[in-house]
């Protein structure tokens, strides 16, 4: 079991069983972009501007207080669900659109930092590299081994129906809250912050 809590206190909740998980860090734009939406850039990116993230599947994960105060925003129509807590900023995690792609990307900042490599282990793949910041560029590595467990996650939970237990979707398949879809102009301007 794994805490989760937001900055604040208010969203609460736990892993119930931690399974197959990818621990990594990810430098892509997006997750740039996201941290700098909600105005947290300083507390979830790495002076590189990567941002630590533990994939697992949203079967384990429960939230026991505060479900009402997690909100969700798509960088783009085709986007990835980014879920954060509403009430302070506390990015969550990243969920594809569907259902059927059971994994969730757990956020640092949400989950209990003293716990991480006793939980999710110690070895942690560095991935998108090629636009991290900085002139001094990190080499990638893990990304075998991520995309194997990635795999395993989203195939045995097809497999077993237990995708339809997500805590993030409703019972029809659609996210629980409707997420804010970012324009071109919004995203341009994140994407440019540094």
């Amino acid at each position: 079991m794994h805490q989760i809590q937001c900055k604040c206190g208010a969203v609460k909740g736990q892993l119930n069983k931690i399974g197959t998980s990818n621990r990594l860090i990810c430098y892509c734009t997006d997750c740039r972009a996201f941290a700098h939406f909600l105005g947290k850039a300083p507390f979830v990116l790495d002076e590189q501007g990567g941002t630590e993230i533990v994939q697992v599947s949203q079967q384990h994960l429960f939230f026991y207080q505060g479900e009402n105060l997690i909100s969700a925003v798509r960088l783009s129509e085709n986007g990835m669900i980014r879920w954060y807590a509403a009430c302070c900023g506390t990015p969550i995690g990243n969920t594809m659109a569907s259902r059927k792609a059971s994994f969730i990307g757990l956020i640092h900042s949400c989950l209990d930092r003293q716990q991480m490599d006793k939980d999710f282990g110690a070895d942690v793949a560095i991935l998108n590299t090629d636009t991290a910041l900085g002139q001094a560029k990190l080499k990638q590595r893990g990304l075998m081994g991520v995309l194997v467990r990635f795999i395993w996650i989203v195939v045995t939970n097809r497999i077993n129906g237990r995708y339809k237990n997500s805590p993030l979707f409703n019972s029809s398949g659609l996210p629980r809250v409707t997420p804010k879809i970012l324009n071109t102009d919004e995203l341009d301007k994140l994407k440019s912050a540094v």
